[in-house]
Parts: structure tokens; sequence; C-alpha cells
């Protein structure tokens, strides 16, 4: 009898055991975050927020700056996780990447997904392609959050598709001048939700003008590069080494207020707008980052 009671406990303490080791592994493994952005929903309601029309021929949309944007605003709200990468869904004829949307997919962790566009520039398959990303990853425990930009109602089956393998869906808005534009069912569904207001999002829209930019010479790389690192510089000089190594360890993204101040300060010196320009505003964070860590 004795000895059957010590072989109970026995494996009752090694039971005991192999949970504590495996709680412990759990403890250690960090949580990840993605961030999943509806282009269309993005387009049209930044559009009508900032630049008053929907077109987006009438207005030009600094991606690069404004993906860099959210990365940050999901570093704040997931304090204790890390980023897969930002997945952003996009429409295209006979899905062949426009050279805005093949700029978007040479940025670090960002994923492009393209649905077809059709003849009333419709986007076409666009929210399947949202479903079976945010279903694979939740299903395969590729990440514990997810923060869904986008306002269709038939994102709700993606939503649900996410949350059945046990990932929480957190779902962004962006301000309506009246109303809204998001689908109620949409918002009954998530985890959570955050609406972006016109302050985040004024830096990276500017409205298209016959004379934009009229006369002005496109300076070269090179030119926008140097100014990066004169303004690092400067930067360094202000806010000192302590600042400079709070700022390292998100390399290669810069903080929103950094970077809209590095934007501002540089069409300053330019004398040119560097909005939508993905390729001059690349080389310009280049630029001051390069200058950083010569000084570290």
């Amino acid at each position: 009898m004795n000895d059957d009671l010590d072989a109970l406990r026995a494996r009752i303490d090694r039971t005991n055991e192999l949970l504590t080791r495996m709680l412990a592994e759990v403890a250690k493994t960090p949580s990840t975050h993605a961030i999943f952005v509806d282009a269309g929903y993005l387009y049209a309601a930044t559009g009508r927020l900032v630049a008053g029309t929907e077109d987006r021929r009438a207005f030009d949309l600094d991606a690069e700056g404004l993906i860099e944007a959210l990365i940050d605003k999901a570093r704040q709200i997931f304090a204790d996780s890390r980023l897969l990468r930002v997945y952003w869904y996009d429409g295209a004829r006979r899905r062949i990447h426009t050279a805005e949307q093949q700029a978007i997919a040479e940025l670090p962790d960002v994923k492009v997904r393209l649905g077809n566009l059709n003849a009333n520039n419709q986007q076409k398959g666009v929210d399947s392609l949202i479903r079976t990303d945010l279903e694979s990853l939740a299903r395969h425990r590729a990440i514990s959050d997810a923060a869904l930009l986008g306002g269709d109602e038939d994102l709700v089956s993606a939503v649900e598709a996410a949350q059945g393998y046990g990932a929480r869906v957190h779902l962004w808005g962006i301000e309506a001048p009246e109303g809204r534009n998001q689908a109620e069912p949409l918002l009954w569904e998530v985890d959570s939700q955050r609406t972006l207001d016109l302050e985040f999002f004024k830096p990276y829209v500017s409205r298209r003008t016959a004379a934009y930019e009229a006369g002005a010479t496109r300076p070269t790389r090179e030119d926008v590069r140097f100014v990066g690192a004169q303004i690092a510089a400067k930067w360094l000089s202000s806010r000192g080494r302590e600042a400079l190594v709070e700022l390292l360890p998100g390399h290669p993204y810069l903080p929103g207020p950094v970077d809209q101040d590095l934007l501002v300060e540089a069409e300053g010196m330019l004398q040119y707008s560097l909005r939508g320009q993905a390729d001059l505003r690349r080389a310009l964070r280049d630029g001051f980052w390069e200058h950083l860590q010569t000084q570290y």
C-alpha cells in the first residue's frame, strides 16, 4: 500500500515538475504582434480627413513615414511584444505592382499583398487575403495580437477566424469628419478599438495642386542624405548622448515626433517638399542614422 502511495506521489511530483518547466518556457517566449493595413480604407479615409477627397490622384500619401508611425504606435501599445511585420493590402490591375506599391514592398518589415482592381477601381479579393493571413498566423501561434486598420464588414470573418485560434484582434480606425467609416458588426467583434485622429495623419498626407513644386529642382539622394547627417549632428548636440542611447535600439525606425521634426527641418533646408518622395525620405533617414551611429 505504501509503495503504491509512494509511486503515486512520485508521478505527481514529476507532473508538477514538467508543468513548472513548461510554464517557465512559456513565460520566456515573447509576445508577437503584426499590423494589418487595408490600404483601400486607409487612402479613402485619410484622403477625406486630411485632403477633403477620396480620390488618390488628388493627394500624396507618404506611405513610408506613415508605416513607421504605425509601427511606433504599436510599439507603445504592445510594450512587451515584438513586431512580426506589417501586412499592406491593396489592389492593382492584374495584381501587378505600381511604382508606389513596389516602393512600399521594399521597406523593411513590410509585406505587400495585392488583390485585383476592377474597371471601377474597386478592390477585389483583399478581404480574403487578410482573412487568410490572420487565420494562418493565429493558427501557427506566430502572433498573439493583431492590429487591424480597416473598416469593411467583410473583415468580420477574418477577425473571428483569428480569435478562434486565441489571437486578440485590435481594430484601428481613422477619424471620420462626420459619422462612421467602419462597419458596426466589425466594431462588435474585435477585442479593442482605437481611433487615430487628424493630427496623427496630417504629416503624411498633402493635397496636390496644379502648381505643385513648380520650378523646384529635385535634390539628389546624396544631397538629402547629407542634410540628414547635418540635422543628426544638430540633434545630437542639443539632446546629448543619453537621448542617442535611447534612440539606437529602434533602428531603422524613428519615433514619430523625431521623424516629423526631421522631415520639416529637411524640407526647410532643401526648400523642397519630400512628401510622397519615398526614395528621398529613405535617404534622409539613412543620413540621419549613419551620422548618429558613427558617434556611438
